[in-house]
């Protein structure tokens, strides 16, 4: 049985501290740390205790961590309450809670990719 890009989950797990890209064509559920690049072709969410080194690329995002870097999200991007942002964002909708922190510049774009990235294409874009 073949399963759905959108109901499989790759998870980072609290205490687990990943080094280098990561490119997956499923969700991402990151609760610790990445020193890397990321690129998704589905949805990405970092917990309360996840952060990001690195750039993220994905169709989704739902962040109540720590980014340090540039966000490229196709869809919507929705900064929780405890959400610490230090990098440029360009995404096509936005959602910000009270509390959540964002340093640098937003670009909102109307245009709509119908399909969804391909983790393939998505890598040309990491910027190292």
């Amino acid at each position: 049985m073949q399963v759905n890009n959108s109901e499989r989950l790759n998870a980072i797990v609290e205490g687990s501290k990943v080094i280098g890209d990561m490119i997956t064509e499923s969700n991402l559920r990151i609760d610790g740390e990445v020193d890397g690049n990321i690129s998704s072709a589905s949805k990405v969410v970092i917990g309360k205790t996840g952060s990001i080194k690195g750039n993220l690329i994905c169709a989704e995002a739902d962040i109540e961590g720590k980014i340090n870097g540039t966000l490229k999200i196709d869809g919507l991007l929705t900064l929780r309450a405890t959400a610490k942002i230090e990098g440029d964002i360009n995404t096509a909708k936005f959602q910000m809670e009270e509390g959540a922190e964002f340093s640098g510049t937003c670009k909102m774009s109307n245009y709509s990719n119908n399909s969804a990235p391909k983790a393939v294409q998505l890598q040309e874009d990491l910027v190292y």
